[in-house]
């Protein structure tokens, strides 16, 4: 019989995870201030809020004591790519969800492959550009949240990866792709990407130009690593209130830049700025005309359509033509020159909506 440490930050997970497992495995339940007073053991389950937890960076310093081969699997909730990202990112050799069953546990304690090979089940199946794009969002992600400096590289990485597929694959393709491998919080900032990149080829910029787009689009939300789970992945529209705090998101994103060196100042500019309009009405900082950059221009409007583009659980896509509209409508908020250009995105391909 398996012997494990559950570690947990409530003492009902370890009633509900005794009374589902004690029958199969041996288990000594600890909180997590008794069990850091320790060591982790050579099979450890850690059920705890993977939210803004004030002890999760002093769990990864635990963690990395753990004994060589190791299983150190996570709960997490099913929906839940950022929460997967967290749990790996502090140390998880495997994750499996709740409510925790004793067949997927056991089949974590009998893997003998590292879980950073098998980060989503289909990962292998999906083109590169995919898998190198969601490494990269992990490490983003992971970074925002966490307070560490981003990885450039990493970054750098996965948006020539996703320039690269844009190539071979078209914005069709990748639309498709990404409707089909991610939570929604992933599948915006790819949507978004890939809007931006397509739109730099359409209009002749250079590859350097592109990937530049691509690295932008890969960043431009990562203050959302500060928005609690349940606001950020809400299978439904924010209220009010949940508005308020997603609004924050950009000037989140700029605090947790200021620890990186090496990223350009443009890129902090549309981290900060990719939500304000021309006519002074966005945010955070209501910005006119002139003040509002290029790259700016161009990354909102790859956001608000790739938004209108997205598959949701309480709203289907909309088609390109009427996401397109919607562009036209908000007339002097974006930048009409562009917003004419863009009109090639309205030709996608949306069988892949359906």
């Amino acid at each position: 019989m398996h012997q494990i440490l559950v570690v947990g930050d409530k003492a009902a997970h370890g009633e509900d995870v005794t009374r589902r497992l004690s029958a199969f495995f041996a288990l000594e339940f600890k909180d997590m201030q008794t069990a850091f007073e320790g060591a982790p053991q050579p099979h450890t389950l850690i059920d705890i809020d993977l939210g803004n937890h004030p002890a999760l960076l002093r769990l990864k310093e635990w963690l990395k004591g753990k004994p060589e081969n190791a299983k150190i699997i996570f709960l997490a909730d099913r929906a839940s790519r950022l929460q997967e990202a967290r749990a790996y990112a502090l140390g998880a050799t495997g994750i499996i969800h709740r409510p925790v069953d004793r067949h997927a546990l056991l089949a974590k304690l009998r893997d003998s492959e590292t879980a950073l090979a098998t980060v989503g089940a289909a990962q292998e199946e999906l083109p590169p550009g995919v898998v190198a794009a969601t490494d990269a969002l992990q490490s983003i992600f992971y970074a925002g949240w966490s307070g560490a400096p981003v990885n450039s590289t990493t970054i750098q990485r996965g948006s020539d990866a996703i320039v690269d597929q844009l190539t071979a694959q078209g914005l069709s393709g990748w639309i498709e792709t990404v409707r089909k491998h991610h939570s929604q919080t992933y599948q915006h900032c790819l949507l978004v990407t890939g809007l931006a990149v397509a739109f730099g080829e359409h209009i002749g910029l250079s590859r350097w130009d592109r990937q530049r787009l691509s690295f932008a689009g890969m960043l431009h939300d990562i203050g959302k690593a500060q928005i609690p789970l349940a606001i950020l992945e809400k299978p439904g529209p924010l209220d009010e209130n949940e508005m308020a705090v997603m609004r924050k998101h950009p000037e989140y994103g700029l605090d947790a830049l200021r620890t990186t060196s090496d990223l350009p100042a443009e890129m902090l500019d549309m981290v900060v700025h990719h939500h304000e309009l021309l006519d002074g009405s966005g945010y955070p900082h209501g910005l006119h005309g002139s003040e509002v950059s290029d790259l700016v221009r161009i990354m909102t409007i790859s956001d608000i359509f790739g938004a209108l583009l997205e598959r949701r659980s309480y709203k289907e896509p909309l088609s390109g033509d009427a996401a397109y509209q919607i562009l036209l409508d908000m007339g002097p908020k974006l930048d009409r020159d562009l917003v004419r250009a863009f009109k090639f995105a309205s030709a996608v391909d949306q069988r892949s909506a359906a």
